[in-house]
């Protein structure tokens, strides 16, 4: 069985799958964690991605591993765990970004498939049910007001020991849903058999619990 979660950035879309993954047994599958993994490789190497033919180049070289050790998901490229590194703020606007380029998501689609395919799994991301996993059992749409996704995050990275700022935060994340929902290549947009979930005012075991409510009954 299939379910694929899409959602907006700062949504809880990762959090809310990984538990509900654990309560159901599947396989959680972080497709944002393998986008984030090659933009922080893009970054390290300064690639200009804007040059086809060096994007193309430095894609060549990444190698993206998903692994699980005791239901946690690590994600590694080129051999080395970059689960920590990949969660930074930079990161995740780069990846936002270079989501947007065809050769970045052709070398992932037959992964996510192929991951799919072979397991009971609950994937997340911005296109899953619209272009990944257009056949899914269950599609749901996660979202949240832009205020509460931008204090979410705020109060994530301040219990990392960071100083935020909300008003940049809230800045960065509607730029990436104006990028995740108006770039050409499968775009941010719910699925017309999709089930909207607005989590602006429930709590994250309520969404969970509507989740494990949702794929019992497609079970």
């Amino acid at each position: 069985m299939n379910i694929a979660i899409d959602g907006p950035a700062g949504a809880g879309k990762s959090t809310i799958a990984r538990l509900a993954a654990q309560r159901l047994g599947f396989l959680y599958v972080d497709t944002g964690a393998m986008y984030r993994a090659i933009a922080l490789y893009l970054l390290d190497a300064k690639t200009d991605i804007e040059n086809e033919e060096k994007l193309k180049t430095a894609l060549s070289h990444i190698k993206i591993n998903i692994a699980y050790e005791k239901d946690v998901q690590h994600v590694f490229l080129n051999l080395q765990d970059v689960s920590a590194e990949i969660r930074s703020e930079k990161v995740g606007n780069m990846a936002s970004r270079v989501a947007t380029f065809p050769q970045v998501r052709e070398k992932l689609l037959d992964l996510q498939r192929d991951i799919a395919a072979k397991n009971d799994v609950l994937m997340d991301g911005r296109d899953i049910g619209t272009n990944i996993l257009p056949n899914a059992e269950l599609k749901i749409y996660l979202t949240a007001s832009v205020e509460v996704r931008a204090k979410r995050r705020y109060d994530e990275l301040i219990l990392m020991g960071g100083r935020p700022k909300l008003d940049v935060i809230k800045e960065d994340i509607e730029k990436r849903d104006y990028q995740d929902m108006n770039r050409e290549i499968a775009p941010l947009r719910q699925a017309e058999d999709a089930v909207l979930i607005d989590s602006s005012d429930m709590t994250i075991e309520e969404v969970v619990a509507k989740i494990l409510e949702l794929a019992k009954e497609r079970m």
